[in-house]
């Protein structure tokens, strides 16, 4: 049973809603209402994953086979909202959720049998007490889950970096290029990786973290976000 008596009752008095419309949710729906999860703005970069505009933000900065993104990212769109509750609103089960959701989309296009491992871009440990999660690591995990693959915690943030919100594609590159690192133990040589994030504007945050990966020598090297929009 999903319930017990208990949170049955608290059911009843604090229904639980979906995030965007606020819709008392059924048993069977987690955090997205099914009129919401059909009204998401889905991607196609998983239609051609090694030739589009994600990708050529990466090209120059770092060496990767594949670029996708879920969902397509607009300002005070579908997919910022659903961002904004998943990383200030207490919602890592929505990260689980969407990680799930294009799980279930990656394996419609054959794709899974394609990566040993995910790998998360990390939070500093100082953001990562005030959130108490890390939103990839929670997309990571649906995604993982679904995909019937390991989620490894291969890199760490070594410095709290500034907000990349107003900073140039340069800015971006030059504030994050030097802040992460593998971390002991982990090896990857040899493996097929899928280093995923939570959004993509310039990619400089993802491509500083592939770097540090290509230098382990994986077989291959991809990457995925749950919304990608322009910057």
């Amino acid at each position: 049973m999903r319930f017990n008596v208990f949170e049955d009752f608290l059911t009843l008095i604090f229904p639980e809603t979906c995030v965007v419309c606020r819709r008392s949710l059924f048993a069977f729906e987690d955090h997205l209402c099914r009129v919401c999860q059909a009204n998401l703005p889905v991607a196609s970069y998983h239609l051609f994953p090694e030739s589009n505009d994600l990708k050529t933000k990466i090209m120059g900065l770092a060496h990767v086979e594949w670029v996708m993104s879920y969902l397509k990212y607009s300002k005070k769109g579908l997919s910022q909202q659903i961002l904004h509750q998943l990383k200030y609103k207490n919602k890592p089960g929505l990260g689980r959720v969407l990680g799930r959701l294009y799980g279930q989309l990656l394996i419609e296009q054959g794709y899974q049998t394609r990566w040993h491992s995910i790998i998360p871009v990390p939070l500093h440990t100082t953001k990562l007490r005030r959130r108490g999660y890390n939103q990839s690591q929670c997309f990571a995990e649906g995604l993982a889950e679904t995909l019937a693959i390991t989620v490894v915690s291969g890199l760490k943030r070594t410095a709290n970096t500034d907000t990349q919100t107003r900073k140039s594609r340069i800015q971006r590159w030059e504030n994050v290029s030097e802040v992460f690192e593998l971390t002991p133990q982990t090896s990857i040589y040899g493996k097929r990786i899928l280093l995923v994030d939570d959004v993509m504007t310039t990619g400089a945050t993802l491509a500083a973290c592939a770097c540090v990966l290509r230098a382990a020598n994986p077989e291959i090297l991809d990457l995925a976000v749950i919304a990608a929009g322009k910057g």
